[in-house]
């Protein structure tokens, strides 16, 4: 719930326990490309307002939008305004709008030399009279195709080079490249303009509250710890599964898919937290080496013919409403190849994971909106039970629930009560939403804050994007050689290979 004028409440991206480091940005501005698409009015605008109302921002933050719309600073505030009375979580302040109007600014043009030349000017305008010290983050909300000429512009404007007083970075947004030698190639791009320390890669998964849980989960509790490994987990599942379909996007969705679209980043990079060492500490470059020696180690589980699936939902009901199908949707091509659900079988080739499988799975138009990573365990070597006793006792599991009832689920056994010994599955339920008064920062907030902030810890390195992209290029390749993908009906979870793809290894697909 938004907070009023006089009520007290707890930042919860401020440090309150460490008065030397306050997670309050320095002097400092943000330009967006990209400002007029839907991230920036949907989540960026909103994002940067909600830090300004929390007291993370310096007083002379400057944001300056850069586009080809002729807009005057008027038209740019209007635009803002707009987004931020839509998008913000927080409660509007009219000072705190004032204040953050005073420093917002738009720059007409396109990606050319006077564009970028104009660009330079009011930036350094802005150092001079907002106060901005030279600090400047450039948020790349724009396709990967435009990552080379902006990086070039900018470096030819001179406005990527820091100085001992003042830094640059870069932010820029997934897709990073389409296979792993796309994203080498915009790495060597990017990296050519900005030191790898400088650069941000966004995932917006890393910077939800119950993604950084797993790591308090797993490193503060000795609880779990001494069972994190082979020897007593059977299988871990992954799943983000939409209930939504293409809405209007077949065009831009079509050649991409749900592989390049969700597992390359966002599910490997679960993967990677789920299963990586403890690191000594969580500065950013310890707790990067420690996922990117799981990424190492990680590789597809052979047949691909078996381990993998993939599907298009066709029509069906979702809930109560009939929808069509994929190749029913306006602007998409009836004989494409791209799929809207995909699943893969992955192995960590390490001491502590060896012969554990990880199932990874994605789609849209599944059974329910819904992110979780459950990780089930092997049954106990020894049941003093009959088999009736135990007909209705699963395998144990702990599931972190990342989307939308964020909290943690664990799974037992439990006698029923009554006379006779009957055990069944039983769930102890942890929700964020009832344990913590403390509301949760959206996502952006917190990867924008840590941007300005040089805390790297929720950004993928570009060693990382790589070797994603190692895991699921030969799966992806496979695929391009099996024609269309496989029908679904909306509102089910999947097609029926992904059942099988379990069922063969003598497991099942948890129903979330």
């Amino acid at each position: 719930m938004a907070s009023t004028d006089t009520e007290q409440w707890v930042n919860p991206l401020r440090d309150v326990h460490d008065k030397r480091l306050p997670r309050i940005a320095g002097p400092s501005g943000m330009v967006i490309f990209g400002v007029t698409g839907d991230l920036a009015r949907k989540k960026l605008l909103p994002a940067v307002y909600d830090l300004a109302n929390r007291g993370l921002l310096p007083a002379g933050f400057t944001l300056v939008g850069f586009g080809r719309r002729q807009w005057s600073k008027a038209d740019f505030e209007a635009y803002v305004r707009e987004a931020v009375e839509a998008g913000a979580r927080t409660k509007f302040r009219e000072h705190v709008w004032e204040r953050l109007a005073e420093g917002a600014h738009f720059v007409e043009g396109n990606f050319d030399d006077a564009g970028f030349d104009q660009l330079a000017a009011t930036l350094r305008d802005m150092d001079r009279t907002r106060g901005t010290s030279g600090n400047w983050a450039f948020y790349l909300s724009v396709p990967p195709d435009y990552f080379s000429t902006v990086c070039h512009q900018l470096e030819r404007s001179g406005l990527a080079e820091a100085t001992a007083e003042s830094w640059r970075r870069v932010i820029i947004e997934k897709p990073f490249g389409h296979d792993e030698a796309s994203a080498r190639e915009l790495n060597q791009v990017v990296n050519a303009v900005f030191p790898e320390e400088s650069v941000f890669r966004i995932d917006h998964y890393l910077g939800k509250e119950t993604v950084q849980n797993i790591l308090a989960l797993r490193f503060a509790n000795q609880l779990f710890d001494p069972l994190w490994n082979s020897h007593y987990v059977d299988h871990v599942q992954i799943t983000m599964a939409e209930d939504i379909g293409l809405g209007g996007r077949a065009g831009y969705y079509d050649g991409i898919g749900a592989a390049r679209d969700v597992i390359q980043n966002h599910l490997i990079q679960l993967l990677a937290l789920v299963a990586m060492e403890e690191p000594v500490t969580f500065d950013p470059t310890e707790l990067q080496a420690e996922k990117v020696k799981v990424l190492r180690a990680t590789s597809p589980v052979y047949p691909l013919s078996k381990t993998t699936a993939r599907g298009q939902y066709a029509s069906g009901w979702q809930g109560s409403e009939q929808v069509i199908g994929l190749r029913e949707e306006e602007g998409f091509d009836v004989n494409s190849t791209t799929e809207t659900y995909a699943a893969c079988t992955l192995q960590i080739n390490s001491r502590r994971w060896a012969g554990v499988p990880f199932f990874l799975r994605t789609g849209k138009r599944l059974g329910r909106r819904v992110t979780e990573i459950a990780v089930v365990f092997k049954e106990a070597p020894h049941q003093p039970f009959s088999e009736r006793q135990t007909a209705s006792l699963g395998r144990n599991a702990v599931v972190i629930r990342i989307q939308p009832d964020e909290g943690v689920l664990m799974r037992f056994g439990s006698k029923v009560p009554g006379s006779a010994m009957e055990v069944r599955d039983v769930n102890m339920d942890f929700s964020y939403a009832e344990a913590f008064t403390e509301e949760s920062p959206e996502a952006y907030e917190r990867l924008i804050l840590d941007a300005l902030l040089d805390e790297s810890s929720l950004f993928p390195t570009n060693e990382e994007v790589e070797l994603s992209w190692a895991i699921l290029d030969p799966i992806l390749e496979y695929w391009a050689s099996q024609g269309q993908p496989e029908q679904y009906r909306s509102g089910t979870w999947g097609p029926a290979s992904a059942d099988r793809m379990l069922e063969r290894t003598g497991r099942t697909w948890r129903r979330p």
